[in-house]
């Protein structure tokens, strides 16, 4: 029988050394913060983390494709390699969230259907990473700029340079931020709905090829 989900020895790595980023800002960097910052901070050094470096691996993925780029075509191992390293992220904060910020519903929901999107193009459906490392681009790019702003946010009142990083918001128009959030929920509704349609061409295949032994 075909084995749908086959973690390779990266994703368990990738996981431990995101693991290992958390605790150690949570216990090292930030152990004098108060209880209520720590975990937010703690996430966001783990985020520093991964965006920057899926980013270049994002593009050194996207640069060096065995195959010519194709949003159906199938997944070359570096971009495999690349999945892994995003998911192992998104699990880990995920955990973050439902132990410290259950509430957090928007962040839960939007990490639930990025590791939908993510697992099921790497472990099942072996197609589409072009498209997925796009987004995951296009969504990290600025992700340093913005873990750092929200570290200084969370110091703006102890410590002068974090107030000027963190007065950021105040430059920023509501409306802009709400536009950013709507393109990102569409980004993400698009993977799911990009790769929903890679399940069904594979379902129909191998229905086809399951008519074919039968005949």
């Amino acid at each position: 029988m075909e084995t749908l989900l086959n973690f390779t020895p990266a994703f368990p790595t990738f996981f431990l050394m995101f693991l290992l980023a958390y605790l150690f800002a949570f216990f090292v960097v930030f152990r004098n913060w108060s209880p209520k910052q720590k975990p937010e901070a703690s996430s966001c050094l783990m985020s520093l983390t991964h965006g920057t470096p899926a980013v270049i691996m994002s593009t050194r993925a996207l640069m060096n494709s065995p195959t010519p780029l194709s949003f159906a075509s199938p997944n070359a191992s570096f971009q495999n390699f690349v999945l892994e390293f995003s998911i192992a992220y998104f699990l880990m904060d995920l955990l973050h969230y439902m132990v410290f910020v259950p509430n957090d519903l928007l962040f839960i929901g939007h990490h639930l259907a990025t590791l939908y999107v993510f697992v099921t193009c790497r472990y099942v459906v072996h197609h589409g990473a072009v498209a997925i490392l796009v987004l995951l681009f296009l969504a990290e790019v600025t992700s340093a700029c913005q873990n750092v702003r929200s570290i200084a946010n969370l110091r703006r009142a102890d410590v002068p340079l974090a107030a000027k990083v963190g007065g950021a918001n105040n430059l920023i128009p509501r409306w802009a931020w709400i536009s950013w959030m709507v393109v990102i929920v569409v980004a993400v509704m698009i993977s799911i709905l990009w790769v929903s349609n890679l399940w069904i061409f594979w379902f129909r295949q191998r229905s086809h090829r399951a008519q074919k032994k039968v005949k």
